[in-house]
């Protein structure tokens, strides 16, 4: 006798059978993946930091990165050092990259010691001191790489975000939007300010270094607050590491 196959019980059996069967092929795709997505995780934070310290490749408007077959080795050439920063304490880390920014200020906000990168990079003679930092914009989380001398002066940076509006908040990673912050003073008066984004700035071209401040973009003010809310309260806890570089 063949088995009734449009009753409840057969019904739920059948799906639950198939929640199984689905979840597993789920978890085994997903961990078929998870090289490839941290491979990915990898490449992206390394873009970016050398980006920050000027070794990339741009046209008029947009970041372009140095590709994804040649970023293991550019690394390896331009970033010379790795260091953590936990509390009073600095220790290179040749894996200070996978740090995840994200973690580590849940982390803090849980009473624990927050793991600060830095990325020591050296280019025609000059050396950089890149920090990945991360707030909040609009919409959603905005992060930068920002690339410093031993003064804290900014000498190159990368933004991005996750969720801006097109057009106006999410031109932070646009070039001339992250190349006015290069030569602004995170310091003024040997204490620490940040660099704000204001549009009563009253210098368009961003010629004085000095003011503390870049000029905001039409119509993204909230993203533009949280950016300057993001330099001053990452970079600020970096404060005192470059103490100790004079």
């Amino acid at each position: 006798m063949s088995k009734r196959t449009d009753s409840n019980g057969y019904t739920l059996l059948f799906a639950i059978a198939m929640v199984l069967i689905v979840g597993a092929l789920l978890a085994f795709t997903a961990s078929s993946l998870r090289p490839m997505i941290d491979a990915n995780k990898r490449i992206e934070k390394q873009q970016n930091i050398l980006y920050a310290m000027g070794v990339n490749e741009n046209d008029e408007s947009s970041a372009i990165f140095v590709s994804k077959d040649k970023v293991a080795g550019e690394f390896s050439k331009y970033i010379k050092k790795q260091i953590v920063i936990e509390g009073a304490k600095a220790t290179e880390d040749a894996n200070a990259y996978l740090i995840d920014v994200k973690k580590q200020q849940t982390a803090a906000k849980a009473g624990k010691v927050r793991k600060l990168p830095v990325f020591i990079g050296e280019k025609d003679g000059k050396t950089f001191y890149i920090t990945p930092i991360r707030g909040k914009g609009l919409w959603d989380a905005i992060w930068a790489y920002v690339a410093l001398d031993k003064n804290m002066v900014v000498q190159g940076a990368f933004f991005d975000h996750k969720g801006e509006t097109p057009g106006l908040g999410a031109n932070i990673k646009q070039r001339y939007f992250m190349d006015d912050f290069i030569g602004e003073n995170l310091m003024n008066n040997g204490s620490f300010k940040g660099i704000g984004v204001s549009k009563s700035n009253n210098d368009p071209k961003n010629e004085d270094k000095n003011d503390n401040e870049v000029d905001a973009i039409a119509g993204a003010t909230i993203t533009g607050d949280g950016v300057a809310a993001m330099i001053k309260s990452e970079l600020g806890l970096y404060v005192p590491y470059f103490k100790t570089l004079k």
